[in-house]
């Protein structure tokens, strides 16, 4: 299978996704959003757009089964392939007009990504990439940046919402990497968190209570850009644990570092 020829057509349809979302976004009524959890809501919006990617990467890779956020769809998981999407990451920002949100797909081999897209809607930036490849925004290559000094990067993070048990060794974390790097910043949506990375705006970035959905098109946007993916303890697998650092690959060990001294304690 060609996945490079593939994602472009993954982009096309993240592409025609976020069109909708745009033209909804205009005259967004704030009545209409629903309460998944804990401060974990959802709109229409969402829950067409998925519909809409559903139907179109169904076309494209029948055999293929689905792991979506807001479970429009009744079709599973397949054994070999399987769509990992957010059809709005950065819902929160959507609502409230803050203009920073994506669609994210991500296309997985058994236990391996092959694809992936993330569209900025508002920038209008496609960033995608394709097992072995290499990583694009809007066609153009793309890689993680140089720095390979904690003191010159800048990093990236998102801010639990729910399930604060780690809360206190979180805000360990930031302080310590507040005071050892340019600067933290939180854009809201993990998706862009992780293209940023790729694209080498962000040298870094940690989260932790996170899905699949949120981070697996991103995740092999870094890896393609030249960057590295762990877990904050490096064991296991970052598309489906809860936790992900990703950087340049060269800030990793520092990273890691601080993240080990506080994390579970």
């Amino acid at each position: 299978m060609d996945f490079n020829h593939l994602s472009l057509q993954v982009a096309d349809i993240a592409r025609r996704a976020g069109q909708f979302i745009r033209q909804e976004a205009a005259n967004f009524d704030r009545g209409r959003v629903e309460n998944k959890g804990l401060h974990d809501m959802v709109s229409y919006v969402d829950q067409q757009s998925e519909r809409q990617l559903v139907a179109e990467l169904s076309a494209l890779l029948p055999e293929a089964g689905f792991i979506t956020e807001e479970g429009t769809t009744t079709i599973g998981r397949a054994e070999e392939f399987n769509w990992i999407i957010d059809p709005l990451d950065g819902t929160t920002n959507f609502i409230h007009g803050q203009p920073a949100y994506c669609v994210s797909v991500a296309l997985i081999q058994r236990d391996t990504l092959v694809v992936g897209v993330v569209y900025e809607i508002n920038q209008d930036e496609c960033f995608r990439a394709a097992r072995g490849v290499g990583a694009f925004c809007n066609e153009k290559p793309i890689r993680v940046s140089s720095a390979d000094d904690l003191h010159d990067s800048l990093l990236a993070t998102g801010f639990p919402y729910y399930k604060f048990d780690q809360l206190d060794n979180y805000l360990k974390i930031l302080a310590s990497f507040m005071q050892n790097t340019h600067g933290l910043r939180r854009v809201g949506s993990a998706a862009l968190d992780l293209a940023y990375v790729a694209a080498g705006r962000f040298d870094g970035y940690f989260e932790f209570n996170i899905n699949s959905y949120d981070v697996a098109a991103g995740i092999l946007l870094v890896l393609e850009a030249g960057g590295r993916v762990t877990q904050f303890l490096e064991e296991g697998d970052p598309i489906f644990g809860r936790e992900v650092i990703a950087s340049n690959g060269a800030l990793h060990p520092a990273m890691m570092a601080t993240v080990k001294e506080y994390w579970g304690k």
